[in-house]
């Protein structure tokens, strides 16, 4: 297949590079039996060779007996540290000439839409490596996969547009001759970045990886990519088919490490003078403290940091459509996405009935380990997050409010399982609503007044997404306007794709992800003048 796919697109490159051989995940990892049992390649994962120092992957959905047995341990992944990414930065660096420079955006495109191919062939392996590992249900993660390959997809298509790399435009001059006539020409020409490193979170653990990947290769940069340690099998699974589908060596490394290692391997890339961009999704914190680290280089950055979005139920709402817009936006992976809705402002006059509605629905509910039949919720991803989580619920009730559902850990499924939990009357300056929750909480404030309630959904150091719910296309686009957030969702609860630019506002980050505006991200704009 893959000298099939060379042969097609060789063509088009002024060089046709060497295609990457087969390989059983670059000795990355072992899985257990418990996982590699189910799927139907386990060579997406597993090597031949076990590497020699490695970290556990866990099952966030296992019992409190398989994580006293270790039976909730599902995988062993290599472990990997400064050396291990100087050495990956260092093939990137040798491959980038001939990635850049001796392909066209045609021969790109075609390893993209082949990358592509690939992951959907192997989609329901995928899906399962992803449930396991983070915990979702297996109904998300197929759509998840759907998700993540749609930004290869998109971006094969735009390697090829006049805004990707060899693109550019012209500008009249200036510039005249003594005559009088038009001197010269103005170019602006596209150029890829260079090499990349790309940081990825656990919570969608394909389509972080494509999002960057994607447009990264596309635009003629090669880049490394350290995923989260708690879900790195979905990256070992998309390296291992990116190199089936010809993605030549060094082009797409991979490094994993475990949390005590993360550290190191974060500075590596960000000191590194041969990386010229980070491209970082996670919290907060941690993107201050790489753009600090990245700042004596002078990189590129992409960060899309924390959120703590707010939901806005106007009095002329629909609420039959606001409730399915709060269960999709919240609940979605147990509301552990950076733009679920954590803050819920509801007008005083249809509080009551919208709360009653939801607790309705959150009462439909099936909770469970993901692989489990009919479950569309799953756990909290790790012990840390969890007791946070019920820390907050419980200082929130002290604070003055209401539970009207749930509030409790789950002990009977497992360490890791949170009721789906609404709180009404809750104190604006508790942590559950002045922090992202990362949970299975609805955090509901009433309110008066539209100002009052753009006030509240401002009141926040950070700004990725909001939601409102009105049938007024005049407040729809004064309150969408008036907003400090990089996303609006209007009347609907998952509002992300790939045509659409994705990155906030204020603490929430820098740059955008997805959409033309994703590209570029990876490209530096050179500007030539002919005089000719």
């Amino acid at each position: 297949m893959m000298l099939s796919l060379s042969a097609r697109y060789s063509r088009f490159a002024t060089t046709t590079l060497m295609v990457a051989s087969f390989s059983n995940a670059a000795a990355f990892s072992t899985a257990s039996s418990r996982l590699t049992s189910i799927l139907n390649d386990p060579t997406l994962i597993t090597c031949d060779s076990p590497p020699s120092q490695t970290f556990d992957v866990v099952d966030p959905g296992a019992s409190a007996v398989q994580f006293e047995d270790g039976t909730a341990v599902i995988a062993h992944v290599r472990r990997m540290g400064r050396d291990d990414t100087k050495n990956a930065i260092n093939r990137a660096h040798m491959a980038l000439p001939d990635w850049r420079d001796k392909t066209t955006a045609a021969y790109r495109s075609g390893i993209l839409s082949e990358w592509s191919s690939l992951i959907k062939e192997s989609a329901e392996d995928i899906a399962k490596i992803m449930t396991l590992e983070s915990g979702k249900p297996l109904a998300e993660s197929r759509g998840e996969v759907n998700y993540g390959t749609s930004f290869l997809d998109y971006y094969a298509a735009e390697a090829i547009r006049p805004n990707s790399a060899g693109g550019g435009f012209i500008s009249p001059t200036p510039f005249a001759t003594p005559d009088g006539a038009p001197r010269g020409k103005m170019m602006a020409i596209h150029e890829a970045v260079g090499v990349c490193g790309l940081i990825t979170p656990w919570n969608f653990p394909i389509a972080m990886i494509t999002r960057k990947v994607g447009p990264a290769l596309a635009a003629g940069c090669t880049c490394v990519l350290k995923p989260s340690e708690l879900t790195p099998l979905t990256a070992i699974a998309l390296e291992t088919l990116a190199k089936r589908a010809g993605v030549p060596e060094g082009v797409f490394e991979l490094v994993t490490a475990d949390r005590e290692l993360t550290r190191e391997v974060g500075d590596e890339l960000c000191t590194n003078s041969i990386i010229k961009k980070i491209s970082f999704t996670g919290s907060t914190p941690v993107g201050k403290l790489l753009m600090k680290q990245s700042s004596d280089t002078m990189k590129r950055l992409s960060l899309e940091l924390g959120g703590n979005a707010s939901f806005i139920v106007f009095d002329d709402a629909d609420l039959d459509v606001a409730v399915n817009a709060a269960m999709s936006s919240k609940f979605r992976n147990a509301g552990q996405t950076c733009v679920c809705s954590d803050r819920f402002l509801v007008h005083k006059s249809v509080e009551e009935e919208f709360v009653a509605r939801l607790a309705e629905k959150v009462g439909e509910i099936k909770i469970g380990h993901g692989l489990e039949d009919g479950v569309n919720m799953g756990p909290v991803i790790s012990t840390v997050p969890m007791k946070n989580l019920s820390k907050k619920v419980d200082a929130a009730i002290s604070d003055g409010a209401t539970c009207v559902v749930g509030g409790s850990p789950l002990v009977d499924l497992g360490p890791n399982f949170f009721e789906p939990t609404i709180l009404t009357n809750v104190d604006t300056n508790s942590l559950i609503w002045c922090t992202e929750t990362f949970g299975p909480v609805v955090a509901v404030k009433s309110f008066d007044t539209e100002d009052e309630a753009v006030t509240m959904a401002n009141d926040s150091p950070v700004g990725l997404a909001s939601y409102i719910c009105t049938r007024d296309m005049s407040r729809i686009f004064r309150v969408s306007a008036a907003l400090e957030c990089g996303i609006v969702g209007v009347n609907e609860g998952i509002i992300s794709n790939a045509s659409a630019p994705f990155g906030g506002v204020k603490e929430s980050g820098l740059g955008k992800e997805g959409s033309a505006l994703g590209m570029k991200e990876y490209l530096n704009t050179k500007y030539v003048f002919l005089n000719c």
